[in-house]
């Protein structure tokens, strides 16, 4: 484990306080000579200064001019000496306080938000969620961020940054990392305040956040990283430094798959789409954050032992010089059925057989061109299958669209070919933008899930045993599929044509296939598996309890 050093009692204390609180006590006890006088709150200062490396407390003396009467020398050592330990005292009756920093993206908050409840129930922790701003609609973060319990987690949202510099078509990774690093200075002005005011022992930042870590350290502050997504993407963040040293291809022309320690082999061509030009800034960027993974004191991801055995146990076998990594997932949305009994997908949902609904929906970010769009539903259509469609406006430009907006004012439903609502109104529900996941996936009558492999989708439907049709769109999603149908086996996965159409044909054997096939009932056994291993994970004596009591014991163990 790689520790910061230990910050002294005075580290995080205003020190022009305590010299003025010093000097006001000083001043009704004693009256020094003019000339000691004079010196008095320079060598309070001095000395409080060194306190942040203390010496021997008799530097006081050599510090004081010969004029200073030895008595009062006594007197204002003694009186530092209180008030140190009242600070002191002060900040220990306080429970430990964690900054978080979530790069932007819902997806990334909501799992971060799990986390800190999950901390606030078993160690009695406080938090402060500090939001970069990239400028765009944050009320599905402020709407998080509100439903938290405000006596223990407080948010702060920072400035917005500036992208004036930028060129329209930039891509959404390379505005999540500069959002990041642009809200550097702001973010140092929070910590400062929080140094202040808690007891801050922690910054924990995901993915993108490793350049925080300088603001961290400043304030004798741990860094912490936890990664939103799977061991095996972690793995490929701790690879990828090596990779752009040692290889001269692009990634997608490899001539032949990389094989990560533990893991399933990947090709590169299914790395994330900002390492398929290497030239592109965005690359440069995360190679950059990638280095600093190293300088974490510990890094926990979204998964369990049981889900990942392989990766884990490498991570486990690395020596010194690599940060410990502690499986802390599935951490989800906990959300219950309150509150969503009138929801129009659940009251659907309740008069379907069971186990007999197909579940669509590719995450807060996912958008499809207008054909592909046109193929889904036609492919739905001819699969003959129940399903739930959560269907989103046409974006010809992106499949992650929608990652940094809501949805327009435009119904999505009117991109729909012609009567196709009124075809499979028996057999289909189509909902516009949004629908409960958690509870679909948790309904008796859901059997499957075509999904964007988003990890906290992909995590969700583990937890509720829900196989799945992997149709990855951006991010790490293409590595989640290669996990799911060549790891886990827990997926069917879809293909595109040379155009990059999934086709309508392909989708309706899939669906039926998931739904009615007998290799649909041998994934949903495999995943009723996983979903045991899950919830034996989260139990008291389970890993990821565990690995989370773990990283919560060496927090409180921090000094101030």
């Amino acid at each position: 484990m790689k520790r910061q050093g230990k910050p002294t009692i005075l580290s995080r204390e205003p020190h022009d306080l305590i010299t003025t609180k010093v000097l006001s006590q000083h001043e009704n006890t004693s009256t020094p000579s003019s000339s000691s006088s004079s010196h008095q709150q320079t060598v309070i200062s001095i000395f409080i200064k060194y306190l942040l490396k203390p010496p021997n407390p008799s530097i006081l003396f050599f510090l004081l001019p010969f004029s200073f009467p030895k008595h009062q020398k006594l007197h204002s050592f003694h009186l530092i000496a209180m008030e140190l330990d009242n600070h002191h005292h002060n900040k220990l009756i306080k429970p430990p306080h964690i900054a978080i920093v979530p790069s932007p993206g819902i997806g990334h908050l909501i799992s971060l938000a799990e986390l800190a409840k999950r901390l606030v129930v078993h160690c009695s922790f406080t938090f402060t969620f500090i939001i970069p701003n990239d400028g765009s609609h944050l009320a599905p973060q402020k709407k998080v961020l509100e439903a938290l319990d405000p006596q223990a987690i407080s948010h702060i949202f920072l400035p917005p940054v500036s992208f004036h510099d930028l060129p329209e078509d930039v891509i959404i990774e390379t505005k999540i990392a500069l959002t990041m690093t642009r809200s550097l200075s702001a973010l140092h002005d929070s910590f400062k305040v929080l140094a202040e005011s808690t007891r801050l022992v922690a910054l924990v930042v995901d993915l993108f956040g490793a350049d925080a870590f300088d603001v961290a350290n400043e304030f004798h502050v741990s860094p912490y990283i936890f990664f939103p997504s799977s061991a095996m993407g972690l793995w490929l963040s701790f690879h990828l430094p090596h990779l752009d040293e040692t290889t001269t291809y692009e990634y997608k022309d490899l001539p032949e798959k990389v094989q990560l320690p533990g893991c399933v082999p990947l090709h590169g061509r299914d790395f994330p789409d900002p390492f398929q030009d290497r030239s592109n800034e965005a690359y440069k960027a995360i190679i950059q954050i990638c280095k600093k993974y190293r300088s974490a004191a510990g890094i926990m991801v979204n998964s369990f032992v049981d889900l990942e055995p392989g990766a884990f146990k490498a991570f486990k076998e690395q020596g010194q010089g690599f940060p410990q990594v502690y499986p802390v997932g599935p951490v989800i949305k906990t959300d219950s059925a309150d509150g969503f009994e009138e929801n129009e997908c659940l009251k659907w949902l309740d008069k379907q057989p069971n186990g007999s609904v197909l579940f669509v929906s590719f995450g807060s970010g996912g958008s499809f061109s207008q054909e592909q769009m046109t193929e889904l539903a036609f492919g739905l259509e001819l699969s003959g299958q129940r399903f739930i469609w959560v269907v989103k406006s046409p974006n010809e430009t992106a499949k992650n669209a929608s990652y940094f907006s809501i949805q327009g004012t435009e119904d999505p439903c009117g991109f729909l070919p012609h009567g196709f609502l009124e075809r499979i109104k028996e057999v289909g529900l189509v909902v516009p933008s949004w629908a409960p996941q958690v509870q679909v996936l948790s309904h008796g009558s859901t059997s499957g899930f075509l999904t964007h492999c988003g990890w906290n989708s992909t995590l969700e439907s583990i937890v509720h045993g829900v196989p799945l049709i992997a149709w990855p769109l951006y991010a790490e999603q293409k590595i989640n599929k290669v996990l799911l149908v060549d790891g886990l086996k827990v997926a069917l996965g879809v293909q595109v044509n040379e155009k990059g159409i999934v086709e309508r044909q392909d989708i309706a054997k899939a669906v039926r296939a998931l739904i009615e096939g007998d290799e649909g009932k041998l994934l949903r056994s495999k995943m009723k598996e996983l979903e045991e291993a899950a919830k034996v994970a989260l139990t008291q004596e389970g890993s990821s309890t565990k690995s989370l009591a773990e990283v919560a014991q060496i927090w409180k163990g921090l000094k101030i």
